[in-house]
């Protein structure tokens, strides 16, 4: 009996984790404030230097919106907006935020070689990784470890995001290190080449 009940509890343990602990229903409610910048479902925002938050991965969202509430990840932009949910509304954002649908934007055809061979090979010159060990060959992300899928994201927000990386700018939160390593070794060139190959990927 001690068995079974054991099992119970660690299958439901595990289900809660596979499907994370927000409320996509409950985030829609609260999604109408974010829509003014990052559009419908977030999926198109109104300029192309603000990030798409549709299936970015629910663990990434909510770790980032926790860094931004809690004034460690500093966005002029989202100053306050945050500031009137609790931990569970910003669950259910990342869970609402999470299950809708990546819109795919175009690569520049120019800079696609690169970019690719960067994304799949990185550099072995300069000590580049492969963005694809982290964020999969097809750019969907690694949720367990909270890696955030890429494919499909503005590459004007990829340009900025990595340069901050590099400048250090962008430094909080558990993976920062590791994107701060990464792009420190990165030229503007590469940083262009790779951000619009992955606003392409699928």
């Amino acid at each position: 009996m001690k068995k079974l009940i054991a099992g119970v509890v660690l299958g439901v343990g595990l289900t809660a984790m596979a499907h994370g602990a927000g409320d996509p229903q409950a985030g829609e409610e609260n999604a109408a404030v974010c829509a003014s910048c990052h559009g419908a479902n977030g999926a198109k925002p109104i300029m192309g230097s603000y990030p798409k938050l549709s299936g970015l991965g629910e663990k990434y969202l909510y770790r980032q919106l926790v860094l931004i509430k809690d004034k460690e990840r500093n966005i002029a932009e989202m100053t306050g907006i945050l500031d009137n949910m609790d931990d569970q509304d910003l669950q259910d954002l990342a869970a609402y935020y999470n299950e809708q649908e990546m819109v795919v934007g175009q690569a520049d055809p120019d800079l696609v070689d690169q970019g690719a061979a960067l994304y799949r090979g990185g550099n072995m010159a300069t000590g580049v990784p492969s963005c694809a060990g982290c964020h999969s060959p097809q750019g969907v992300g690694n949720e367990p470890a909270g890696y955030p899928a890429l494919g499909g994201q503005n590459a004007e927000y990829l340009v900025k995001q990595l340069k901050a990386y590099r400048d250090g700018e962008r430094n909080s939160g558990v993976n920062a290190s590791i994107m701060m390593d990464v792009a420190s070794k990165l030229t503007d060139a590469e940083i262009e080449a790779v951000s619009s190959y992955i606003s392409g990927l699928n």
